[in-house]
Formats: structure tokens, C-alpha cells, sequence
């Protein structure tokens, strides 16, 4: 109950809405401008504007949605697009390396949203379909709108969530802009790592203007980062035992790094319009994103209650508390010191037209291309180093255990485990290149492992729609009729190698001129390790590539192909019923989709290649209904079918199978192209009382019946037309047992929202300027899997709550940000770069920001400056084993972050 009242008593940032291409909303009043107004004015300028204006776009639109928009152009009001969606009610991020990365709304996870840009579906850099945010710099973003409910001529929708980044539309500006800006950052962790930095930089420029009597123009905007984030990370292998008296549970092993990132990254921005007659205006714009982050992780991996095949000995001096060891000691310990880079490039380009006309007969007509493209290459380089080449395999004629191990205590507590050692891992005399516990099987030395996964995305896209408009004479306002046609090909390839040592060495000297200073590890209680940068060794022959052949790296590789026909007719409606104005939308989408997947498969060992694939049909009705009454209160009614496709990666063919002579049936694992979407019905009604333009508060209740859900399962599958595996026997059916991906029978999520903005000087002129903006939602998830069990699903937090409270007058501006998220299953990146589900532990994460605008008269005018403080609590992020906080899998520190800025605007 107190973690309940703790997310009530949190508020959300609101602020401004946009639409899709499908739909144009009533846009908000604009505030006059400083010049124009008369000195008995009041001109509400900055985050107050921003606040005003989601309020009455809010009240306006006839869809349930929230949105987040720049305060002035070239400033959004976070340092992220994901870390001010993630304010917003219903929403929640999640943190990679230290900054908002992707989005779950209403505890559904990332996959089950979709994100437009400009109205348009959006290619992703990472395996699935899920985009991350920080891939799209907020400096060159004016709006990001979230649609909670769908409507008919909404092409892309997602099931949890529709997430469209809007940038500027140069005629809808209303003078010439000019804007420029810098910000700096210090990342208080220091310098983690030799090479590393502390502080960073990010500069940004826009230009907005109209030619030829307005009626052709031009919005660019580029923006360039170069910032460092450090984050400190205590990671374990697991636990032995059982948590019971007879067996506690045992740390396993540790491997912990520290780690320092590099993120350099350029995005641009540029959009033409041009209305040759008024009837007729032709858009295009287009995005591009150079996103390059460059790491290093250094520590030590350290075999513990796990290593009885590394000659570990047992525990002893252990100290049991709840089931678990809390300290003791292991002798004979043989650590692997890591030197790892890993290097993520990402380039995303989008492009699109749009030409509309407008006649004046009530019929309007639009025609819309677009094209999206990802290119990634995401490079692990693991480096291993210890006191010499010993193997965890007994070869014979090989003396094993006579390097130097080590005795390491330990203590486990609520932040991990801290230990204690005894040799210097900072010694290059004793620490060497080579393969300290035999993981390339204790007879040619594996010195490391390169890892390098290609990703290649291409979407184009293609949209008509033809609408009439009847007047205000009729309910029915005007009806839209459209069609969609959607083409996406994404494949991976993995690219793998081991990393040996130059001419077939056991173990190297790591040369002087490679030695770099030695990093701390401090905060683990263990000495220093020795540091070095591998790509330099590779660059020079010292360490070698020997390519890895075997079946499970090839059966990584897919081709996946979607077509998707869309069609839809929509009515809107406007009239009145007693007191109330009723205004909303109904409409059908019929989505026809042709999926296939191309990939290896493995039968005896014999790799061969095929295509598999499927399509369905889904019809998808919706009703969006708002009933506005004089006393400006409002109810909302949104009923809706919605489906969301599979992940990308969950489509994918590769399989391998075999004879089971247990069970008499061909078994594999693998993808399932046959995979069906997700699909849910869809119920909102939300209570909102407004107080003019300037505040409101909301109820919002949701509830979504899950048809199907996908879990990892085990189900019958038809093997007929593939390459019989061996010793099957005649009489084998073709039916037999897949191991993937699977749809279940879904279950059901319903939960609450609250929002508010309140502005306190509807309460008395005294309180002018300040403000508060704040929410909190309350969920409850029951999804079953293939089993019919109910089970936890990724990104789901049962409480979530943001909230902002505010000042703003004179030309200050001082606020301060909360927002919190109870536990959810975090996906994180695994053994071999593959996706793993943890429980993450509760987070509340603390921000502010002071500034100062000089206005627009004076010798300052246009200027503004800031000062703002991210993650001011230096909230941690942590996975646990089991629920257990003695039990943590992953600790990790980011840190504060601090940022001085200014802009100007001319």
C-alpha cells in the first residue's frame, strides 16, 4: 500500500500535442508575441506555454493521448526525446547505460509499440521492431506525440501504443527563426577508465524560414553530441544452492567491469514545403542520425561457487544469514582479468512526401511516400588476461593448477558483493595474454572473442487517402477512405571469431607500449587491474582472428520480409445531445500481411537453407467518442481491436532438429515464421474536468482483453517438406516438437491513470507562476503463457508516476522532476550478445533545472541559460535472482550528470 501512495503522490510533466499524417488535430491557440502585445500583457512564454497548450490540445482531441513538445524550437525540455516521454502518464523507460533508451506503455514492453516519424513507420537498430530513442537528437525535434487509443486511418498503430516524433513544418511557423545553442556536461564518476573523458559537449542550430510570399518554406536543423557517461557495474554469474539452511545460496561468480562510453552523434533535419496555389501543398523532409558509441569495460571475472571445474576450492569462514552466505572465502582462485571494447555504429535515414490538396467543393485528397533505412554494426571484443594458461579440462601429459591463484573473500549484501584479494592484477610482469580458465576447451588457448552482428533495415512505404467534409449540418462531419502499402525487409548477420595468440602461443607478455594506466576497481574492494586496448594488439598481429564455423553462430543469421496491404474508411462526427457537444471518429482498417523468413537450417549437422512464411488477415474496428459538456468537462470513450506483429527476431527461420529416439518424434529449436500477431480488444473511458485553457485533471481507465500473446514455448510442428534428419524411421509422423517462439492465449491488463496540470494561480494570483504538472498509473498484468500459467511480462511495472513542480516567471524558470517505477523484467544483453529477462528492482529518478530567459528587448535579447542536474539521487539500476535483495544479479551506478547551456534565438 505504500509503494501504491508513493506513485500517487508523484507527478507527470504534460505538455503539448501533435497528430499523424492520418488525422490533423485543432491546434492550440499560440500566445502572442512579446512585441505584439501591450504592456498590460501577460505573456506566458517557455515551459508554462508549453503546459498551456497540451491542455487545450488535450481538450480538443477526440483520441486518447499524451505528448511532449519543445518549448521554443530546438528545445525540448529534457536532455532526451525518451527521457520526456518517459514523464508522461502511463509510461515508463528504461536505462541503458545511464539515459533513457526505450519506452513501455501502460505495462506492455517496447515490442508492443510502434514509433512514427512524421506519420510514418520507423526502422529500428536493434534486433526487433522496438526504436530507441536515442537515436533521434531532441534538439531537432519539435513534438512527440503517444496515441493511446487508435483510430481507423491511423496506419501503424501499435497494440499498447502509437509513438509519433514530429518535426518542424516550416509554413506553419510564423516569422523567420534562427536558433542556436551549446550545453556542456560533467559526468560526476570522474574518468573510469585511461582514455576515457569526463566532460562533454552538445552544440544544436535551426533555421525556419518563407520565400515567396509565404508560400514556399524551409526548416533546418542539426544537432552533435559528444558526451561520456561512466557507470560502475558489480555483475554475477548466479547463485549456487537452493536458499535453504542444508544448501544457502552462493555467489557463483562475479564479472564486474567498469565501464566508460563515448557517444558521438550527428542528426539532421530538413523539411520543404511549397503551396503553389492554396488548394495544393507538396511537403518533403527527410532525417538522418549518425549515432557512434564507443566503450570500454575493464574488470575481472572471478570463478566462485561455480568453480569447482575451474579447481576452485570449496567455501570456507561463511557466514549464513535468510538462506544466504554473506561472506567467506575461495582459495585457489584463478581470475580472468577483461580489457573488452565495444564499439555500436548506427547510421538511420529517414525520407518522405507528402502532397495534399484541399478543394473547396468539401473534398480534400493526399498522397504520401516514405523510406527508412538503418545500417548497424555492433562490435563485442572480449580480451582475456591471467597468470597463465591452466584450462578447466584435464588433457593429458598437462600440468594443471601451477599458476598463481589467489584467496578471495567476499561479503554479499543488498549492493552486490565487495571482496578482497591478494595478488596484484596490475602487474604486467604477472598478468598475461592468454586463456586463464581453458574456455577454448584447455588445449589451443581462446585469448578472447570478437563478436560483430551486421544489421541492415529497409522499410518504404505508400499512402493515399481521399476524404469529404458534409458541414455543419450533419452529424457526420466528413468520412476519410485510404489505403497503405508497406514493404520491410531486415536481416542479420553475425560475424564471429576467437581471438588467438601470434603463432600458436599459450600465453604473451603484454608489451610496455600497449600498458595503459591501471583501472581502479575500488568500489569491488579489489586491487587495480592491469588495462591495454586489444584493438591495437589485433591491429598489430599480436592477437590473431580465427573464425568461428560452428552451427549455433551460423544459425544466429536471418532474413525477414513483410508486405502489408491497408486499407480504411473512417467517419467523424460532430454534434449535439442534450448539454453536451458530441464530437469523435468510428471507422474499420483492414490489414492483409505476407510474412517469410529465409535462413539456415541444420539437420545432422548439415547446414541448409530455406524459406518459410504466412499471412493473415486482420480487421480492425474502432470508435472514439468525446462528450463535452458546458462546464468544461469531458468524457471520453475509446473502443478499439489492435493488433501488434511479432518481433522481427522471433520470425526468424533457423532451425535445428533431429530424432528423438525417446520420444520417437523429430524435435528442434529455433524462430517460428508462423507466427500470429498479437491482438487484443480495447476499452478507455476517461472523466476530465478542465479550467480553461490554463489546467486540468483526468481519470483514465483502460482495460485490453489479450487474444494472443507470443511467449517461448514448446508446440507441435509440421516438418513435412524439410530434409528428413537421420535414423528417422519410416513411421516418424512429420508432426513433431518445436522449441520457439509460440502465440499463447493471451489474458488481460487493466489499470488507472491519473493526470494533472495545475497551474496555482487558478487558485489565487498570489501563486502566479508556480505550477505543478504530475501522475501515476496502477496496472495489473495476468498473461499466460503456453503452459496456461499466468507470467511476468518484459517492461511491466504494476505502479508507475512522474511529476513536475514548477516556477516561471520574470524570465526565471526553476523546476524539479520525479519520476518512479515499481519492479519490472528488464531485458538485458546476455551471454554472446543475446537477450536476457531479469527482474529490475524499483527506481525513482530525481532531475532539476534553473534558468533564465533575457527576453526579447534589451542587448541579451533571444538569449536564454540554463543549469540542469540529471539523476540527482544517483539512482542505481539492479536485477535480483529470485526476488531476493540479498540475491543481485546486476548493480550498476551512473552517476550523476550536470549540464551548463545557453541558446539564442534570433
Amino acid at each position: 500500500m505504500s509503494v501504491g501512495l508513493r506513485a500517487l503522490a508523484l507527478g507527470l510533466m504534460a505538455t503539448t500535442a501533435s497528430t499523424a499524417w492520418a488525422q490533423a488535430a485543432p491546434a492550440a491557440e499560440e500566445p502572442a508575441d512579446a512585441e505584439a502585445a501591450t504592456k498590460d500583457d501577460v505573456v506566458v512564454i517557455g515551459f508554462r506555454r508549453s503546459l498551456e497548450s497540451a491542455t487545450n490540445t488535450k481538450k480538443q482531441n477526440d483520441q486518447i493521448l499524451e505528448s511532449v513538445t519543445a518549448e521554443d524550437i530546438g528545445k525540448l525540455p529534457d536532455a532526451s526525446i525518451a527521457e520526456s516521454i518517459a514523464r508522461l502518464p502511463g509510461l515508463t523507460s528504461q536505462r541503458l547505460n545511464g539515459r533513457a533508451n526505450v519506452i513501455s506503455i501502460r505495462g506492455l514492453g517496447p515490442d508492443l509499440s510502434t514509433t512514427l516519424l512524421n506519420g510514418r513507420e520507423q526502422t529500428s537498430t536493434g534486433d526487433a521492431r522496438a526504436v530507441e530513442f536515442d537515436q533521434y537528437p531532441s534538439e531537432v525535434i519539435n513534438q512527440v506525440v503517444v496515441y493511446k487509443s487508435p483510430i481507423a486511418s491511423l496506419i501503424g498503430q501499435g497494440l499498447a501504443g502509437t509513438v509519433d516524433i514530429r518535426t518542424i513544418r516550416p509554413l506553419d511557423t510564423k516569422k523567420r527563426v534562427i536558433a542556436l545553442g551549446a550545453r556542456g556536461v560533467d559526468a560526476d564518476l570522474g574518468r573510469l577508465n585511461a582514455g576515457s573523458q569526463q566532460f562533454g559537449y552538445r552544440v544544436n542550430g535551426t533555421y525556419v524560414d518563407r520565400f515567396l510570399n509565404d508560400t514556399l518554406g524551409l526548416a533546418l536543423a542539426a544537432s552533435y553530441v559528444d558526451e561520456p557517461y561512466q557507470i560502475q557495474e558489480f555483475n554475477a554469474w548466479g547463485y549456487a544452492g537452493n536458499g535453504t539452511a542444508a544448501s544457502p545460496s552462493l555467489i557463483g561468480g562475479n564479472r564486474s567491469f567498469v565501464r566508460s562510453t563515448q557517444l558521438r552523434r550527428f542528426g539532421f533535419v530538413g523539411t520543404v514545403q511549397w503551396q503553389p496555389r492554396p488548394e495544393l501543398t507538396l511537403t518533403a523532409d527527410g532525417f538522418y542520425s549518425d549515432f557512434r558509441d564507443n566503450q570500454i569495460g575493464r574488470g575481472i571475472e572471478l570463478p566462485l561457487g561455480f568453480g569447482g571445474g575451474f579447481n576452485v576450492l570449496p567455501v570456507t569462514n561463511t557466514t549464513v544469514q535468510n538462506g544466504v552466505v554473506t561472506s567467506g572465502r575461495f582459495d585457489n582462485v584463478r581470475g580472468v582479468v577483461r580489457n573488452d571494447p565495444a564499439e555500436r555504429n548506427a547510421q538511420l535515414a529517414s525520407a518522405g512526401f507528402n502532397a495534399s490538396w484541399k478543394g473547396n467543393d468539401g473534398w480534400s485528397a493526399w498522397f504520401d511516400f516514405g523510406y527508412s533505412r538503418t545500417d548497424r554494426n555492433e562490435l563485442i571484443f572480449e580480451s582475456y588476461s591471467g597468470t597463465g594458461f591452466n584450462g578447466d579440462d584435464a588433457v593429458p601429459g598437462r600440468v594443471q593448477g601451477t599458476s598463481p591463484a589467489d584467496s578471495i573473500g567476499f561479503a554479499t549484501g543488498n549492493r552486490g558483493s565487495v571482496f578482497t584479494n591478494q595478488l596484484n592484477y596490475a602487474d604486467p610482469n604477472l598478468i598475461r595474454l592468454t586463456d586463464p580458465l581453458g574456455w577454448g576447451g584447455g588445449v589451443v588457448p581462446q585469448a578472447g572473442y570478437f563478436n560483430d552482428r551486421i544489421v541492415r533495415d529497409d522499410l518504404k512505404q505508400y499512402r493515399l487517402q481521399v476524404a469529404h467534409e458534409f458541414g455543419s449540418d450533419f452529424f457526420l462531419k466528413s468520412v476519410q477512405f485510404g489505403l497503405g502499402y508497406i514493404d520491410r525487409n531486415k536481416s542479420l548477420v553475425p560475424d564471429e571469431f576467437f581471438i588467438r595468440l601470434a603463432n600458436g602461443a599459450t600465453s604473451l607478455a603484454i608489451p610496455q607500449q600497449y600498458l595503459l594506466q591501471p583501472t581502479q576497481l575500488t568500489y569491488l574492494g579489489l586491487s587495480p587491474v592491469v588495462s591495454y586496448d586489444p584493438r591495437r594488439l589485433l591491429a598489430d598481429g599480436i592477437l590473431t582472428l580465427q573464425r568461428n564455423t560452428n552451427n549455433d553462430v551460423v544459425a544466429k543469421a536471418f532474413t525477414i520480409s513483410e508486405r502489408l496491404l491497408q486499407g480504411y474508411v473512417q467517419g467523424n462526427l460532430q454534434g449535439q445531445v442534450g448539454p453536451a457537444q458530441i464530437t469523435g471518429n468510428f471507422g474499420l482498417q483492414v490489414v492483409v500481411t505476407d510474412q517469410g523468413s529465409t535462413g539456415p537450417i541444420f539437420v545432422n549437422n548439415t547446414q541448409s537453407t530455406i524459406n518459410i512464411g504466412t499471412g493473415y488477415v486482420d480487421l480492425l474496428p474502432s470508435l472514439n467518442l468525446s462528450a463535452r459538456f458546458p462546464n468544461d468537462f469531458v468524457v471520453r470513450l475509446a473502443v478499439a481491436r489492435e493488433i501488434q506483429r511479432p518481433r522481427l527476431d522471433d520470425l526468424r527461420v533457423s532451425l535445428a532438429y533431429g530424432f528423438n529416439n525417446a520420444s520417437g518424434l523429430i524435435e528442434g529449436g529455433g524462430g517460428n515464421p508462423l507466427l500470429q500477431p498479437y491482438r487484443a480488444n480495447a476499452f478507455d473511458l476517461n472523466f476530465e474536468k478542465y479550467f480553461g485553457g490554463k489546467g486540468f485533471v483526468a481519470v483514465q481507465l483502460f482495460y485490453k482483453q489479450l487474444e494472443n500473446y507470443i511467449f517461448n514455448g514448446r508446440f507441435n510442428f509440421n516438418y513435412a517438406g524439410f530434409p528428413p534428419p537421420a535414423n528417422v524411421l519410416p513411421t516418424t509422423p512429420s508432426i513433431g516438437i518445436l522449441n520457439a517462439p509460440v502465440n499463447t492465449r493471451g489474458g488481460e491488463i487493466y489499470g488507472v491513470e491519473l493526470s494533472t496540470t495545475v497551474p496555482f494561480e487558478v487558485i489565487t494570483p498570489v501563486l502566479t507562476g508556480f505550477g505543478v504538472t504530475g501522475g501515476g498509473g496502477y496496472s495489473i498484468s495476468r498473461v499466460r503463457n503456453d503452459r496456461n500459467e499466468i507470467q511476468e511480462i518484459p517492461g511491466y511495472s504494476r505502479w508507475t508516476a512522474s511529476g513536475t513542480l514548477f516556477w516561471e516567471q520574470y524570465g526565471f524558470s526553476v523546476r524539479g522532476s520525479v519520476r518512479y517505477r515499481s519492479g519490472f523484467l528488464a531485458e538485458v544483453s546476455g551471454f554472446g550478445a543475446s537477450r536476457e529477462v531479469r527482474n529490475a528492482v524499483p527506481e525513482t529518478i530525481v532531475d532539476a533545472q534553473v534558468g533564465y530567459d533575457f527576453g526579447k528587448v534589451g542587448p541579451l535579447a533571444g538569449l536564454s541559460v540554463f543549469f540542469q542536474a540529471q539523476n540527482l539521487t544517483d539512482e542505481r539500476f539492479a536485477t535480483l535472482v529470485n526476488n531476493n535483495p540479498l540475491l543481485v544479479r546486476d548493480f550498476q551506478i551512473y552517476g550523476r550528470r550536470y549540464f551548463a547551456g545557453a541558446s539564442f534565438k534570433f
